[in-house]
């Protein structure tokens, strides 16, 4: 018997994150935590290295590897790029407020790695149990990061409420797939498209349920309405580090499971799916927006915030469009960049014994820096879709989508219910910059993190001022369909 050897070279990005979150775990064992910063640096180096080596070995073309189970491409690529760069801005942007609270240890970033290792899988995955290993390997990181402040009570109870919700989700998901396999024969994406083609019944009764299962398990990692109800606890009850992480780097991630699933496995019965997502789409919006008005706690507010930018995301994809799928790419990709400012802020605003997790936290910024208060008025407008930021153009490039799509209707609707959630980004300018301090203890926090947190903010202004560069790699990365 001839054993053919797979080609490694695709993926050798995930062999060097893996062998180097390894070495960490190892080497952090020795490490004093006078000398912590040792597996911090390590950490990025991993990022950078990771980075560099998914560059240059970048061919522009689609590579199958490992039985076809692992796809290398463009939009693999690109999505790998931006899960790096995020990752490492959320190591830096954490490192302050963990050190503050004696939680900076080598269990964040050798969990944040393999959760990194996770997300690498997922969007490479060509094969529904490579998916869902990818899935797992990032959740169960997730959980154990929820958990890591051990003598807070909010926290044990999110991880908790998160491992059983989070459990039970991939329960309904490995179930839908194992439905998906009984009517086809079939794990392989590609295989999978053709056969359901040849079946030629798209109302068959096994493959219509496994589809539905498939869409609840995906709905509840991104966080769609009526599957959202674990957001607003996890992000309240995680120690602010983490969710930051939880909050930004894998919605990439989650968005990349939807296309290997949805477009590319299920995209010849799209007609079929295209409902469920509208209807998933308008719930988060309304819900959402809505819900966050009445929020106090700003991570709550950010939590329903992430629902409804879920719900525009959605959009993208339910357009059916090469235009639609790169309008969604383009849209996580800005949102992971706005929420990783956003949470950066609150960490920014936080101290030794004091979370500033209020929205009163944030009265008077102005007065007490007139330069970080522009950064979050900058963020604020952004998320809002307000020009001339970058969320402005995500938002109109999925609307776009979806009225070339012939849905002009749910253009509206979106837009109605963009309009009611700008009330509660503008709430946070006003108690910026018309509101007097409650507190007005000096802000304090190490250089780098001020540094990236204004390079975070312009480039949010940036990126609205020149959206065609970032709008032109998106496209390029979404293949012809």
């Amino acid at each position: 018997m001839n054993i053919v050897m797979p080609d490694f070279a695709p993926a050798i990005p995930e062999m060097f994150v893996l062998a180097m979150a390894c070495f960490i775990l190892i080497a952090d064992l020795y490490v004093s935590d006078e000398n912590r910063f040792i597996t911090y640096l390590l950490s990025l180096a991993t990022l950078v290295g990771a980075s560099l080596l998914t560059i240059n070995l970048h061919t522009g073309e689609s590579v199958l590897t490992f039985n076809g189970t692992f796809i290398s491409d463009t939009m693999a690529d690109v999505l790998k790029i931006f899960i790096y760069l995020v990752t490492g801005v959320v190591f830096i942007y954490a490192r302050g407020y963990l050190q503050d609270r004696n939680l900076f240890k080598g269990e964040f970033y050798v969990l944040g790695l393999f959760g990194v290792l996770g997300m690498m899988v997922m969007v490479s995955a060509h094969n529904f149990l490579s998916i869902y290993l990818g899935l797992e390997l990032l959740s169960l990181c997730l959980y154990a990061l929820v958990a890591m402040h051990r003598d807070s009570q909010d926290a044990s109870e999110a991880a908790m409420k998160y491992f059983v919700l989070g459990a039970l989700a991939s329960g309904i998901l490995l179930y839908g797939m194992s439905l998906l396999y009984g009517v086809t024969g079939t794990l392989d994406i590609a295989e999978f498209r053709s056969n359901i083609n040849q079946i030629g019944d798209p109302n068959h009764v096994v493959l219509v349920l496994g589809l539905v299962m498939v869409i609840v398990g995906m709905a509840f990692k991104l966080g769609a309405v009526p599957f959202h109800m674990w957001i607003p606890d996890i992000y309240h009850g995680a120690p602010t580090a983490v969710t930051l992480f939880i909050g930004s780097a894998p919605k990439i991630a989650a968005f990349a499971m939807v296309m290997r699933l949805l477009v590319d496995g299920l995209g010849g019965i799209h007609a079929q799916w295209q409902d469920i997502l509208i209807i998933m789409s308008v719930l988060s919006m309304g819900i959402g927006n809505i819900i966050a008005i009445a929020q106090t706690n700003i991570k709550r507010m950010l939590a329903y915030s992430t629902i409804s930018h879920v719900g525009f995301i959605l959009l993208g994809i339910l357009a059916g469009s090469r235009a639609g799928y790169s309008a969604s790419m383009f849209y996580t990709i800005v949102y992971a960049i706005m929420s990783m400012g956003g949470f950066g802020m609150v960490l920014l605003m936080s101290r030794v014994g004091f979370e500033a997790d209020k929205l009163d936290d944030f009265r008077g910024l102005n007065e007490r820096s007139p330069w970080f208060a522009f950064m979050m008025l900058i963020l604020m407008f952004s998320m809002a879709g307000v020009p001339p930021t970058v969320g402005f153009y995500a938002k109109l490039s999925v609307l776009q989508a979806v009225v070339g799509a012939d849905l002009t209707w749910l253009a509206v609707v979106a837009i109605i219910f963009s309009i009611i959630g700008a009330f509660y980004y503008l709430r946070i300018i006003k108690l910026m910059y018309f509101d007097k301090p409650e507190d007005t203890t000096p802000i304090t926090s190490n250089p780098e993190m001020r540094i990236l947190l204004s390079v975070n903010g312009l480039g949010v202004l940036a990126l609205g001022i020149f959206p065609s560069s970032l709008l032109a790699l998106c496209m390029a990365a979404i293949p012809n369909i």
